[in-house]
């Protein structure tokens, strides 16, 4: 009975044809009815793939996984009815490359959406193949799952950890023992020959018997380290550098520096752990914008092993010119676990974070640190040589000790005796820039160059003054042309849908809280003004300019409104930063 049922296809359904209904041992058992040849199989895929998808298809694929269960809308009309209304006529997106990615939730849509809902796209700007600019040094999703399972290994950081850990000095890396790239746990390596070798632990380097061969280019990165004299260079003397400012030093206001004549660029104090941990919004720091030509990030943290594991990470996956240690922070979150400035009475563990990390860069290692601890007990003068001593490439010296904090002016004087010091390793000073005399007067002291920080925050265009030795009495129109750039940089970067919208309104509001510090140079009665000095009260010659001098947050808000629209309901904004800069 059963070879007769299995017989019963060849007699029905495919006319003789062995190739239609003859069932092979291993073969599913179809029913009769639905059995055809491999010709008219794919006739039929390539007739129907050219035909209309049915409503049964089309209701199908929009049906969501999640069901009733959903907390989302799936119908655009209903989502554009209950969608707050726009917050402008333009979106950036849109007019810039030709297409709004963000589509219906985009907060500006009526400039591209047709009239059923549908995304426009400008045709001559995708034509000319407008993209938005590559944002490098993104975190890549495995990547992030690797360091949050702990599978990323560590090997040259491992062998300078051991080294000190045995009391020995750091010296050049076993190439053998240290394979380039990130390797995950079980991943096979190369040898010198470009065959895939068998992991045999962490750090080990006993070649298998029988290696497998492999194609492709090959290179000795992996099996010859640079030396140190063979790592690049930094040569930035003489240049405008921008400090790494937290919070305010995001991005978009790096391309409003970098538009006024920045030189060199430095991404936001990341911490050391939590990008190890791969967080994705410590990981967004480092993020670098192709206008940026120099950028450096800054690392901070309190313990060789973390802070080595992590400049080896970053020399894997990041693009930069240079990695800066954070010892300057004077907050006491970071201070009292021993980080920041508390480096600097820790010599012993900065000295295994500086070798450990210069060790396993293939980038220049620099360092910002103050004058010390305690204000009248200086300590940059001695660690200056050591530090040079170390391997690193350039200091960073402001011109405060922590327990100053702002409430004085920096010590300029000391910068130039430190200059001395850490002679002939390159040293930049910092504090209180804030016109172009200012920085003639800094250079004078001898330092390889300046670094600019809450100066930038008052007045961006202070790099073409200090170019073009001049002051320049910028109208409140050309102010809010640059707050309009800043927008269109955040909208770019963040996004222009609801969420994108109020993380650029807040970053503003971040920066207007700086801004409003700055007096324009035609109501001065004296030149230059000083960034110790608190503005008076005053009635600037617009409207424009004097709400911009305002401190009320009210206002800060109010200039927001101008550039992207009414804020949400019961919207609240209190500065992060309260620098007692007058007092």
């Amino acid at each position: 009975m059963a070879e007769g049922t299995a017989e019963a296809p060849l007699e029905n359904g495919g006319g003789g044809d062995s190739g239609a209904g003859a069932l092979e041992r291993g073969v599913a058992p179809i029913k009769p009815q639905y059995l055809t040849t491999k010709e008219q199989f794919h006739q039929f895929l390539e007739a129907k793939g050219q035909e209309k998808p049915c409503r049964e298809t089309e209701e199908s694929a929009a049906k969501c996984f999640f069901g009733d269960r959903c907390r989302f809308l799936h119908d655009v009309g209903r989502y554009l009815e209950t969608k707050p209304a726009d917050l402008g006529p333009r979106c950036v997106l849109f007019e810039t490359f030709g297409r709004c990615p963000y589509g219906v939730t985009c907060r500006f849509a009526g400039a591209h959406l047709g009239p059923e809902g549908q995304n426009l796209v400008q045709e001559e700007l995708a034509a000319r193949g407008a993209q938005p600019p590559p944002v490098r040094n993104g975190l890549d999703k495995a990547l992030q799952q690797q360091l949050r399972k702990r599978e990323v290994r560590f090997e040259r950081a491992e062998l300078a950890l051991r080294r000190f850990s045995q009391g020995q000095p750091p010296g050049p890396t076993p190439a053998a023992a240290v394979p380039e790239g990130t390797i995950a746990k079980g991943a096979p390596r190369q040898d010198n020959c470009g065959a895939q070798q068998v992991p045999t632990g962490l750090g080990t380097s006993t070649p298998p018997s029988s290696p497998v061969r492999t194609c492709g280019p090959l290179t000795d990165e992996d099996v010859v380290r640079l030396r140190p004299c063979e790592k690049k260079r930094l040569d930035i003397r003489g240049k405008l550098y921008l400090a790494p400012l937290t919070t305010c030093g995001n991005l978009p206001f790096r391309r409003i520096c970098k538009r006024f004549g920045a030189d060199v660029t430095c991404g936001e104090m990341a911490v050391c752990t939590n990008l190890l941990q791969g967080q994705m919004s410590e990981w967004a720091l480092l993020k670098r914008h192709q206008c940026e030509d120099i950028f450096g990030v800054q690392l901070e943290g309190a313990f060789p092993d973390t802070m080595t594991k992590c400049a080896e990470l970053l020399s894997r996956t990041v693009e930069v010119d240079f990695v800066d240690i954070n010892v300057g922070c004077p907050i006491d979150l970071v201070y009292k676990k021993g980080g920041g400035c508390a480096l600097m009475n820790r010599s012993t563990k900065f000295q295994q974070i500086v070798r450990g990390m210069n060790q396993v860069l293939d980038v220049p290692l620099t360092v910002k640190i103050r004058t010390g601890v305690q204000e009248r007990v200086n300590l940059a003068h001695r660690l200056l040589p050591e530090l040079r001593d170390w391997g690193v490439a350039l200091v960073t010296l402001h011109g405060r000790s922590r327990e100053q904090r702002y409430t004085k002016l920096a010590d300029w004087q000391y910068i130039e005796e430190c200059v001395k010091a850490a002679s002939p390793m390159p040293l930049f000073g910092n504090g209180d820039i804030l016109s172009f005399e200012d920085a003639n007067h800094a250079m004078q002291t001898g330092v390889a160059g300046i670094m600019i920080a809450r100066g930038a925050l008052l007045k961006p265009w202070l790099f073409t003054e200090i170019k073009e030795q001049r002051h320049w009495d910028i109208s409140s129109s050309e102010r809010l042309d640059i707050l309009r750039d800043f927008t269109s940089y955040g909208l770019e970067h963040w996004g222009s849908d609801t969420q994108g919208v109020e993380k650029t309104r807040r970053f503003l509001l971040e920066w207007l809280s700086f801004l409003c510090r700055y007096v324009p140079v035609g109501l001065l009665e004296r030149l230059p003004q000083r960034i110790n000095e608190r503005p008076p009260y005053y009635l600037g010659r617009d409207y424009l300019e004097t709400l911009m001098a305002s401190q009320k947050a009210a206002d800060w808000i109010r200039i927001s409104e101008m550039l992207l629209g009414p804020v949400p309901p019961n919207f609240v904004f209190l500065p992060k930063h309260k620098a007692n800069a007058y007092k």
